[in-house]
């Protein structure tokens, strides 16, 4: 999630999470036809997609307002992300997943990621403290406490909390970058330090258009500290357009998340006003190769995901921060969409060059948040395919071998959550991992997905002993 729920957590202009969707939709919303829209909570999906199984949001994860947030993976168990913790679910059987353990430790977004027996969560919300007991802190209080919480899953059943480190302005998102002596860096992504109704935190000032970068020693995690804190853009990064949020292209006040290609020394970064390119020989010193802005289509530059041959980038627009219904026709297919880009040239003189967007094409409706979000790669040879969360949208399958004729293969989606756009609702994350798609939705819980179909079959021979999407492996080189 992005602006606006940033502006939710740090206490923010719109108030309420609730009150946004009002002030969004004279903005956004355009009437759909009822008759093209599931019914709520009714299931649609195209024939080749296989629903296996659901597993509600249980215990104290169940309230509306613990959403449900991304997810990574190790072996058997997949790891999902909560506003209020994060969940360990057993996978060995893909069609009847089990709860192996939750653990309460709130703290907004919660995105979770996985480095052997580590598991690191990201806290973007000022806390009373840094332990899983703290209380919602101010923003103006120096005492209170954002940033990075690591847990040891050696025992899955009893997750140990082992350190906690704090980043300059929290950690909205973070990303991994293996080390080379036992170690992993992480990319700490943070943005929009100030808010016009609360001012500036005294941790968290303007200029931000930096990264924090953490080293953690496998062997001592308790160890851990920043090492670095990169300043991305010297020159201030992209302005902004001056039309006023939501039309309006975001200003860059860093980065929103950041996806890095270990093999291949690259990094994708959504940052907010700019999509680039980066280079990450040296993981302590991230180095811009090329920036690219979209000011017409694009309002905020959310997540970012490369090709296997890291020849191609799918940027996404997270247009209305998550909590607007922006897959309507008064929107059209270009904005709250992916945007595709080739890389050509080589070395340093690498550049991004925009090929076409991708949007769903399915109605939506008016109380449904519906924009692009997280998604990751099928790995199949040869071709570039990625299953994508929409929110409310669902799930999409689809293919952009050809840059500029990408096309749906597959999709999944339930009718609307609720009679209001508020709760939020929908798919957060939806990956690939092992054969089947797992989808973390921010009410239903954890659903389990296959897609039988003779362009994605290739991808079920395909195994990993872990994932973290927002690290990506190289599937076939």
């Amino acid at each position: 999630m992005s602006f606006l729920e940033r502006r939710r957590t740090r206490g923010a202009l719109f108030g309420s999470l609730t009150a946004i969707p009002l002030v969004l939709a004279g903005l956004l919303a355009a009437p759909a036809s009822s008759a093209d829209i599931p019914g709520k909570d009714e299931i649609v999906k195209s024939p080749n997609m296989r629903h296996l199984v659901n597993v509600p949001k249980q215990g104290p994860f169940a309230a509306p307002s613990a959403y449900n947030s991304d997810l990574a993976f190790k072996g058997r168990y997949a790891f999902a992300g909560n506003y209020d913790g994060f969940v360990v679910y057993d996978i060995a059987r893909p069609a009847r997943p089990k709860i192996v353990s939750q653990v309460s430790c709130p703290g907004s977004q919660n995105d979770v990621s996985i480095a052997g027996n580590l598991l690191f969560l990201s806290t973007d919300a000022p806390r009373t403290d840094d332990s899983c007991q703290s209380a919602p802190g101010k923003v103006a209080d120096a005492s209170s406490w954002e940033g990075i919480k690591i847990f040891d899953i050696s025992d899955v059943r009893n997750p140990r909390y082992v350190k906690a480190i704090e980043s300059e302005c929290g950690s909205h998102t973070h990303t991994l970058m293996p080390g080379k002596r036992g170690e992993t860096f992480l990319y700490v992504s943070s943005y929009l330090p100030s808010v016009p109704s609360t001012g500036t935190g005294p941790d968290c000032r303007e200029p931000h258009d930096k990264i924090s970068i953490i080293k953690v020693p496998h062997r001592n995690p308790a160890a851990a500290e920043v090492v670095a804190e990169p300043v991305l853009f010297p020159d201030g990064g992209n302005p902004g357009d001056g039309r006023p949020y939501p039309e309006g292209t975001r200003a860059t006040s860093g980065c929103h998340d950041l996806t890095t290609y270990p093999d291949k020394d690259l990094m994708a970064g959504a940052c907010m006003g700019d999509g680039v390119l980066f280079d990450v020989s040296d993981p302590r010193e991230p180095r811009v190769i090329d920036i690219v802005r979209d000011d017409e289509n694009f309002a905020f530059w959310h997540s970012a995901s490369f090709n296997n041959r890291a020849n191609k980038i799918v940027f996404t627009d997270e247009l209305g921060g998550g909590s607007a219904a922006t897959c309507n026709t008064a929107i059209g297919p270009e904005k709250g969409a992916n945007a595709i880009y080739e890389i050509v040239g080589k070395g340093d003189e690498r550049r991004m060059e925009f090929r076409s967007y991708y949007k769903i094409s399915r109605p939506n409706a008016d109380t449904e948040n519906c924009v692009a979000h997280n998604g990751s790669l099928i790995p199949v040879k040869g071709r570039d395919i990625m299953v994508q969360a929409w929110y409310q949208g669902g799930i999409s399958v689809w293919d952009f071998t050809d840059s500029r004729r990408p096309k749906e293969i597959g999709f999944f989606e339930r009718g609307p959550w609720s009679d209001t756009i508020s709760p939020l609702g929908g798919s957060w994350s939806a990956y690939y991992y092992n054969g089947y798609i797992y989808s973390n939705d921010i009410q239903k819980g954890l659903d389990v997905l296959e897609i039988d179909d003779p362009r994605t079959d290739p991808g079920k021979r395909v195994r990993l002993d872990e994932l973290n999407v927002q690290t990506q492996p190289n599937y076939f080189d």
